[in-house]
């Protein structure tokens, strides 16, 4: 999506650390079009309980991935950001449980401090009612609807930002978003895992590598592969577990005997970014048992539910096409990568 004349001219140049106050629902609405959007990007109506909320800003949204709805990476925005503790509760769109963090153009925020551009009156601006029906495409029926929100739409508010456009990790740096040691170190292991499949001693560089990294009490190498002929039948384990539980997450060596050769277990992916969590314990946050379909806005209902950590999301620090991404997407785990601990 181009940007806008509107989305330049009410840019506030935010980094990651700002605080800002949500602007009021008038002011919002008249930078909506009739869909509900500014630059195709919706405004959902679960965001109208933080009008007037002064917020922290978590990340500059300056870009994003599209990993489930094109598959086509990284992703570019503009003039957007994220704020703490602002995360979609699903209550307007059937319970959802995905839990995503908002996007948030500028033109919705006030800085708190300094001057802030006036937005633009218009004679036909967007209502609360377009806001709500925006909820559905136009072909959705009352008994089998199709749902639209931030996520659905993630390909249609960004444009395509190759892995190797090297400007995006100045911009994270001069966002704020990462330090540039951080940063530095997630485009080193990049190249080093592009060099570990050139020429012989695949194994060898691995060792080293994970050889080194336990001498500076570094993070060994993340890798993943699974057991079971892809297609082939996956195992299951039932736990039980409830929100504020203990758990374990397993070691990569359990959690590779449940997983397909192509990362599944019964539908579920486990990403090489959850890696990072392995042998770490944490609190079990949800039950999920229903999600929206990315890429289809159907809601989907889970013949057995998944697990949602408390502080658990992707960090995007090993896939190539999203690396550095901020926008800290939640992991979901199937109960047999994971252990209960008793208190």
């Amino acid at each position: 999506m181009p940007r806008s004349q509107l989305s330049k001219e009410t840019s506030l140049g935010l980094k990651a650390g700002d605080w800002v106050t949500v602007r009021s629902k008038e002011e919002i609405l008249a930078t909506l079009d009739s869909r509900g959007r500014m630059d195709d990007m919706p405004f959902q109506p679960e965001m109208w309980e933080f009008c007037g909320k002064r917020l922290k800003v978590a990340k500059t949204a300056h870009k994003t991935c599209d990993t489930t709805v094109h598959n086509t990476g990284g992703r570019k925005i503009y003039d957007a950001v994220h704020l703490e503790g602002a995360r979609c509760d699903g209550g307007l769109h059937d319970g959802c449980q995905a839990d995503c963090v908002f996007f948030w153009k500028e033109a919705w925020l006030k800085r708190e401090q300094g001057a802030n551009p006036s937005i633009p009156s218009t004679a036909n601006p967007c209502t609360e009612e377009q806001v709500m029906q925006a909820r559905f495409t136009e072909d959705s029926t009352e008994d089998d609807p199709t749902w639209v929100c931030q996520t659905t739409a993630i390909y249609d508010f960004s444009e395509f930002l190759p892995w190797w456009d090297i400007r995006q990790y100045f911009k994270d740096v001069a966002s704020r978003n990462h330090s540039f040691w951080h940063i530095f170190k997630l485009i080193l292991r990049q190249g080093y895992r592009k060099f570990i499949y050139i020429g012989p001693g695949y194994r060898l560089k691995i060792d080293l590598y994970n050889k080194w990294q336990k001498l500076t009490n570094g993070e060994p190498l993340p890798m993943i592969a699974g057991k079971i002929e892809s297609g082939g039948k996956t195992p299951t384990e039932v736990l039980n577990l409830q929100p504020g539980d203990l758990v374990e997450v397993k070691s990569v060596d359990e959690i590779e005997e449940t997983i397909t050769q192509d990362g599944f277990n019964r539908g579920m992916r486990y990403d090489l970014e959850m890696n990072k969590y392995t042998g770490k314990r944490y609190r079990v946050q949800d039950r999920v048992t229903k999600l929206i379909h990315e890429k289809t806005g159907k809601m989907v209902t889970m013949k057995s539910p998944c697990i949602k950590l408390e502080n658990v999301y992707c960090r995007a620090e090993c896939t190539e096409k999203r690396l550095g991404c901020p926008r800290a997407s939640n992991t979901y785990w199937r109960e047999i990568w994971l252990k209960k601990v008793d208190e």
